[in-house]
């Protein structure tokens, strides 16, 4: 019986994945990634890098993604509640341009699988949030490639908590729109 549900989005290679939770008054237990499982589903992706951010309400990362060494990644929230977003960036691609959001919380337990040639970001909603996530590649300092979070183009419809300022890096706050990425 499979602990795993994979169900695929609108964009080609996204997908949200839904552990099966077992759960009694002591607490749950769940599988959040199972290989073999990953692999009948068609994801025979090999993840190299954890990494783990906390952020407080309000900010907004990304639209995130690494130019020649481009990463998949398995993103999950542990505590707290986020909008998740992946964006294709990927020319050849017929949703090129196009974008998928997900609530992702440690309630839902739901994660995303963001693929390779994707910009990727998130919008904290609850207090603070602690985000997770896996990735197929390294991060390279040096690659860093990013898209607006605002960019009228792409048009991702955030959540945004009214009264809450959206709270950007430096970096993101000067990351180029959409039409002016290069096209190869």
């Amino acid at each position: 019986m499979a602990k795993i549900k994979v169900s695929p989005c609108l964009l080609e290679g996204m997908f949200v994945i839904e552990p099966q939770v077992f759960g009694d008054d002591r607490g749950f237990f769940m599988e959040t990634y199972n290989q073999r499982e990953m692999a009948e589903a068609g994801l025979n992706m090999v993840f190299v890098q954890d990494n783990q951010s906390m952020s407080k309400q309000g900010v907004l990362r990304g639209l995130h993604y690494q130019i020649r060494y481009p990463q998949g990644k398995l993103v999950r929230v542990i505590r707290g509640e986020v909008f998740d977003v992946g964006v294709d960036l990927r020319p050849d691609s017929p949703t090129y341009g196009q974008w998928h959001g997900e609530i992702l919380s440690a309630e839902n337990k739901k994660q995303l699988y963001i693929p390779e040639g994707f910009a990727h970001g998130f919008y904290v909603l609850s207090e603070e949030a602690e985000f997770c996530y896996k990735c197929t590649d390294f991060y390279h300092p040096g690659d860093e490639g990013g898209l607006r979070w605002d960019d009228p183009d792409i048009a991702v419809d955030w959540p945004l908590l009214e009264g809450i300022p959206v709270l950007l890096s430096e970096k993101d706050q000067k990351q180029p729109f959409f039409r002016e990425l290069p096209r190869d």
